[in-house]
C-alpha cells in the first residue's frame, strides 16, 4: 500500500508540499491541473512544472486526480471524437513523465455532491454533509437559482462560469438513458485504455458520489454489479477503478470489503474514508476511525492487507478540526490523521502476520 495525498497546487491550497513530505509513510501527491477545463489538452510545460514542484520535495506525481471528461463524450455526440483525440494527447503526455494512474469519473453534470460544506459535528468540527431530501426536492429547471440563493448549496472546485450553465447541461441529458451512457461510456474506454496501456498508465474510475441517482440523471458506478459490469466493458489491467468507500459507503447496500476481494487485482488507486449514514438517506463525512461512522475501516484495510495490495492509497476527505482554514475536505490535519490510523491499522496487521497470529481489527 502506497500512501498519497492530493495537492490541488500552488496558489490552490492551504496545504504546502514541505508539509506533506512531514506525514510519516506518505511519498506521493495525487494531483491535476484544476485550472483547465474539461476538454483542454494538459500542456506539456505545466505537467513538467508540477513534476519539477514536487520532486524537489521528494514527492512523486503517480496519481493524477483527475483528467475531467468532456460531456460530449458522456452525451454520446459527434464531436466527442475531438475531446477524445485531447484525452488520448494528454494520457502520452503524462505517461512520458511516469504517471502511473489516471482516476478519472463519468458522472453526467455533477461530480460528487453535498449540501452543507461546514455541518457542526458534537465535538466542534465541521465536515461536508448530504441531505438527501434537499436534493430530491430541488427541480433540476431551478437548480442554478437554488445554488445562487444558497451558498451552503455549492462543490469545492466548481468555477462560478460552469453554475451559469448548469440548467442547459442538465437539460441535454434528458433523452440519454443509463444504457445508453453504458455505451458511451465504452466507446471511451476502447479508445483511451489501449493508449493508457502503451504508456504504463491505468485508467480507474470513481464511482458516482453519491451512488444514486440525482436530479434524475443517470448514474452508473453505483455498486458492486455495475463495478463488475465495467471491467467487462474492456477486459484489461489498464481499465480498473478507483475504489472509494466513503462513495459506495454511503450506501449500506454496498459491501466495500467483498469488493476489495473480487477486484482487488482492478484496484490501481484507492480512497479510504468513513461516512456516518442515518436513517432518512442523509450522511456526513466523519473521522477514519471505524467506530466514528458507518463504515468498517479497519475491515477495509484488513482486506487489502490480505489481498497483498501494492496500489496506491489517500485518505480523501477529512474534517475541519482545530480551527484551520482550508478548502472543505481538504486541510492537513485531519486528513494527516487518518493517514495515521490507516497506517496503524495496516501496521498492525503486518505485525500479526509476522508473528504468526492474526488478532482481529479494532478500529
Amino acid at each position: 500500500m502506497r500512501m498519497t495525498f492530493r495537492w490541488f497546487g500552488e496558489g490552490n491550497d492551504t496545504v504546502p508540499l514541505r508539509y506533506i513530505k512531514q506525514i510519516p509513510g506518505t511519498d506521493g501527491v495525487v494531483w491535476s491541473l484544476h485550472d483547465l477545463a474539461a476538454g483542454e489538452e494538459w500542456p506539456m510545460d505545466r505537467i513538467l512544472e508540477m513534476k519539477s514542484l514536487a520532486e524537489k520535495e521528494g514527492l512523486h506525481i503517480d496519481v493524477v486526480e483527475s483528467v475531467n471528461v468532456h460531456e460530449d463524450i458522456k452525451r454520446g455526440l459527434p464531436s466527442r471524437d475531438i475531446y477524445i483525440e485531447r484525452y488520448i494527447n494528454t494520457i502520452r503526455k503524462l505517461g512520458q513523465v511516469g504517471v502511473k494512474v489516471i482516476c478519472y469519473n463519468f458522472m453526467p453534470v455533477f461530480d460528487w455532491l453535498r449540501t452543507d460544506l461546514h455541518w457542526r459535528m458534537e465535538d466542534g468540527s465541521t465536515a461536508m454533509f448530504y441531505e438527501k431530501s434537499v436534493i430530491e426536492g430541488v427541480d433540476p429547471r431551478q437548480l442554478t437559482a437554488t445554488i445562487n440563493a444558497n451558498p451552503a448549496f455549492t462543490m469545492p472546485g466548481w468555477e462560478p462560469e460552469r453554475l451559469l450553465h448548469m440548467e442547459r447541461l442538465i437539460q441535454s441529458y434528458q433523452g440519454v438513458s443509463e444504457e445508453q451512457l453504458w455505451g458511451n461510456l465504452a466507446y471511451f474506454l476502447e479508445a483511451v485504455v489501449p493508449v493508457a496501456a502503451e504508456n504504463g498508465i491505468r485508467m480507474a474510475i470513481h464511482p458516482d458520489d453519491p451512488p444514486w441517482p440525482v436530479f434524475r440523471l443517470p448514474r452508473l458506478m453505483t455498486s458492486q454489479t455495475n463495478l463488475r459490469k465495467l471491467l467487462k466493458l474492456y477486459v484489461h489491467p489498464s481499465n480498473g477503478i478507483t475504489l472509494c468507500s466513503g462513495s459506495l459507503g454511503a450506501n449500506p447496500d454496498n459491501d466495500i470489503i467483498s469488493m476489495i476481494h473480487e477486484f482487488g487485482d482492478r484496484i490501481p488507486f484507492a480512497h479510504i474514508r468513513n461516512v456516518r449514514r442515518f436513517g432518512n438517506g442523509d450522511f456526513v463525512e466523519s473521522s477514519h476511525r471505524t467506530s466514528d461512522g458507518s463504515v468498517d475501516i479497519a475491515g477495509i484495510v484488513k482486506a487489502y492487507h490480505d489481498i497483498g495490495y501494492t496500489g496506491y492509497v489517500r485518505p480523501d476527505h477529512g474534517r475541519q478540526i482545530w480551527d484551520e482554514s482550508c478548502r472543505p475536505g481538504y486541510g492537513l490535519y485531519d486528513r494527516a490523521l487518518g493517514i495515521m490510523h490507516l497506517l496503524g491499522l495496516w501496521d498492525g496487521y503486518q505485525y500479526a502476520k509476522s508473528t504468526g497470529g492474526d488478532r482481529g481489527h479494532a478500529g
